[in-house]
């Protein structure tokens, strides 16, 4: 038998992936929730739909009503609707049990790349009842969009900037809230990519919506755009996570979604030209000097491990910021929008100089709050504050240095 001392030192080894796994399998199997029917009918009556012919978005819709999902959205749930047989269940939950697995290997592969937080702090990552949830009881399409998320973060900490550009699209094509990570993406491509990769990865990630959305787009082009990309929703308070303390007429106005739209506007170029770009004399600057052709990256493989976790953790931090303020500034956020950011937090945390007792309440604070159902009063307030408290720590107390090209050896 293996003894615990041993079980821990292998855990506390950052390059032993192996070991990360399968404490990750482990906290799965070992935690059994009952289903909850919430979106996956509807989701297999759209695909339905689709499979039958129909390519109006008008007219593709379930039990919650009409799609509001991008085209990739409907080709991934038809493949699970032809592997599960139409729809089974336990078939289906199979399947996302390891969309969950290879999530969460992809995640470990990015914390353990960017030295980003102590090894012992790699187990928070697995402990989300509620993501669990999400992706193995109610099969969120969330859960889809966080792995090519995740996969494109990999590719972008890797430099390999194209395929990283192609896989986000693919992930946008699931679902647009991979939007919210367009401005701090961009800000790492103008600081480390050739132009030439940046314009190539761009173009091919604009003709892979351009082909999944072909079917829609030769006949009802501005119904899709409007449907799959709707930006004028207005969801109900009573499923709203964030602001379940408004009254519902200041909730459902337009005033409202002004002041967080324009809250969220300057948070970004705050963070943008004072933090993220600092080094480059802010982001006007940097701009400016790539547009005249100075400062391109000189890119080449060879690189220290050293180097790659600072590069790594600091391109991690810079996307999982801009995505941060997104989340904070959210008009409204669903239960399985915590899939969005949850893997992001432990790092945001230790790349803030908070104390780790400190980061530990934040931490249990936002997962006390996205298992709380129906939302209240105080959940709302609290998930308010553990957000407002670390963009404040990550703005002020934060090392925001650029990420460097590799520097060449002699």
């Amino acid at each position: 038998m293996v003894s615990f001392r041993r079980i821990w030192s292998r855990l506390n080894d950052a390059h032993d992936v192996g070991a990360a796994r399968n404490t990750t399998a482990v906290l799965l199997c070992a935690e059994m929730l009952a289903y909850t029917e919430i979106d996956w009918v509807a989701y297999m009556q759209q695909v339905q739909t689709f499979l039958q012919g129909e390519r109006d978005y008008a007219l593709i819709k379930g039990q919650t009503g009409p799609l509001v999902y991008p085209a990739g959205f409907l080709y991934i749930y038809s493949a699970l609707y032809q592997m599960t047989a139409g729809g089974n269940i336990m078939l289906a939950q199979t399947i996302f049990a390891f969309i969950y697995l290879a999530n969460q290997a992809v995640v470990m592969q990015l914390y353990i790349t960017s030295h980003a937080v102590p090894p012992w702090a790699l187990i928070l990552l697995c402990l989300s009842k509620r993501v669990k949830s999400i992706f193995l009881l109610r099969m969120f399409n969330d859960g889809v969009t966080t792995l090519l998320v995740n996969i494109a973060l990999l590719l972008l900490i890797r430099r390999k900037w194209r395929w990283s550009l192609v896989v986000f699209s693919a992930a946008l094509s699931v679902k647009m809230n991979v939007l919210l990570l367009a401005p701090p993406v961009a800000v790492i491509l103008l600081q480390a990519a050739p132009w030439k990769d940046i314009l190539l990865g761009a173009l091919a990630a604009v003709v892979l919506q351009l082909m999944l959305g072909l079917p829609f787009l030769l006949q009802h082009p501005r119904l899709y755009l409007s449907k799959a990309f709707e930006f004028s929703r207005i969801f109900l308070l009573k499923w709203s996570v964030n602001w379940a303390f408004l009254p519902e007429d200041i909730f459902c106005s337009k005033a409202l979604a002004g002041c967080l739209l324009g809250a969220h506007l300057s948070l970004l170029l705050l963070f943008a030209h004072y933090k993220w770009c600092k080094e480059d004399g802010g982001l006007l600057r940097l701009l400016l000097r790539r547009l005249k052709g100075q400062g391109q990256p000189e890119m080449t493989l060879k690189q220290d491990s050293a180097e790659q976790a600072d590069s790594a953790k600091r391109m991690l931090a810079v996307v999982f910021s801009g995505n941060l303020i997104g989340i904070a500034c959210a008009r409204t956020l669903h239960f399985q929008f915590y899939s969005w950011y949850f893997h992001s937090v432990p790092l945001l945390l230790w790349h803030a100089e908070m104390f780790s007792p400190l980061r530990i309440v934040v931490f249990v604070c936002i997962e006390v709050v996205w298992n709380t159902f129906p939302p209240a009063t105080w959940s709302s307030a609290c998930l308010l504050f553990c957000h407002l408290t670390m963009l404040f720590e990550l703005y002020n107390f934060s090392n925001w240095s650029a990420p460097k090209a590799p520097s060449k050896r002699v």
